[in-house]
């Protein structure tokens, strides 16, 4: 079957044509994260024929994603999301070329993976991400079209675009404590809605056509079908430089620490540490040490007095995520001596239980 005859209902289209369908062939995305969003951006971005797709994503597939990221079997439990992503969008369209990154997104990989593309599409839950890609982008002048969700709420915008504002002008303050997906909860049409929106932004970015959301955030709430558009500046005082880069996310005191459990299992009944569970007051399995103290991460900002800055924290949540973004949280209001616990509470209970029988 020939690419004309792929293609046909869009090239008939007068504002795409072959010209517009050779632009798109010529195209390079990256998209960062293959979750939810991911799962609706990237058979859309394939199918319309972009060139060049990238996919990064160092996670795995959990029975728990499956209701809204649609693109993966219950066969692919366990198996690398960017992978399983490259899998299904090839089979959908075999005639690009699709790049699976397993890697985490990092301050040490980002400058030169963007500069391999002509936009990045961000996909991801985490706010701390959000701006590596921002200030990657500013660095590598590429336009970053993002996405976010809240519950039955869901966000579009597109930053740096023919150097209008970027994601610090809209969200100047970094420490936000925003919730992701696993926090707030979410239902799989919201993400499907959102994640289609920006894979609309790419398009017309590429084909040079439409209005894009330069400037302008559109919000779209899927309990009433109602969206609002709001304008925003450019703020010309917020600057980066490759040392401001390299000293915010690649000096080693930046860098979060993650241990195993197993490491300081003996630490347990130390009472010049403590062990931070950030898990909602409702999560199980229910760990319960001597020297423990929950703060929800929701909450954490506001009750970070409770924790003293002297003492070793061992941070932990359900799986090793929110405890990443608590850790870098305590890390900008100066606490030093922290680690994040891989693998979480589900890693713990296990252990817990071990030594309990030994």
């Amino acid at each position: 079957m020939s690419s004309s005859n792929r293609y046909n209902r869009q090239i008939i289209l007068p504002e795409i044509g072959e010209e517009g369908q050779r632009k798109l062939a010529k195209s390079k995305v990256l998209v960062i994260g293959a979750g939810g969003l991911g799962a609706a951006i990237l058979p859309y971005l394939a199918s319309a024929g972009v060139g060049e797709i990238g996919i990064i994503d160092h996670d795995i597939i959990e029975i728990s994603n499956l209701h809204r990221q649609v693109i993966y079997k219950t066969s692919a439990v366990g198996k690398s999301k960017a992978e399983q992503a490259k899998i299904m969008i090839s089979e959908l369209n075999p005639d690009i070329k699709v790049i699976a990154f397993t890697e985490k997104l990092s301050g040490k990989n980002a400058i030169a993976l963007f500069e391999k593309y002509d936009i990045i599409v961000d996909a991801t839950d985490s706010i701390s991400i959000k701006y590596l890609i921002n200030d990657a982008c500013l660095l590598t002048n590429k336009p970053m079209v993002c996405g976010s969700i809240f519950r039955f709420q869901g966000q579009v915008s597109v930053f740096n675009y023919q150097n209008g504002p970027n994601y610090r002008c809209l969200y100047p303050d970094e420490n936000s404590n925003a919730l992701n997906c696993e926090n707030a909860g979410v239902i799989g049409v919201t993400v499907g809605i959102i994640g289609m929106l920006q894979a609309n932004e790419v398009l017309k970015i590429i084909l040079g056509i439409g209005e894009i959301l330069n400037g302008k955030i559109l919000v779209y709430n899927v309990l009433n079908s109602e969206q609002q558009k709001y304008d925003f500046e450019k703020n010309s005082n917020l600057q980066i430089t490759n040392e401001d880069f390299e000293r915010k996310y690649n000096s080693d005191e930046n860098q979060v620490q993650e241990i195993n459990f197993d490491s300081v299992l003996d630490e347990i009944e130390n009472d010049e540490v403590i062990f931070l569970d950030v898990r909602n007051m409702d999560e199980s399995p229910k760990i319960s040490l001597k020297n423990q103290i929950q703060i929800p991460l929701m909450h954490l900002e506001n009750e970070i007095k409770k924790l003293n800055k002297n003492q070793t924290i061992y941070v932990f949540c359900q799986s090793g995520i929110r405890s990443k973004i608590a850790t870098e949280l305590l890390q900008k209001h100066q606490f030093k001596n922290i680690k994040s616990i891989s693998g979480g509470a589900l890693a713990m209970k296990t252990l817990l239980k071990e030594k309990i029988n030994i």
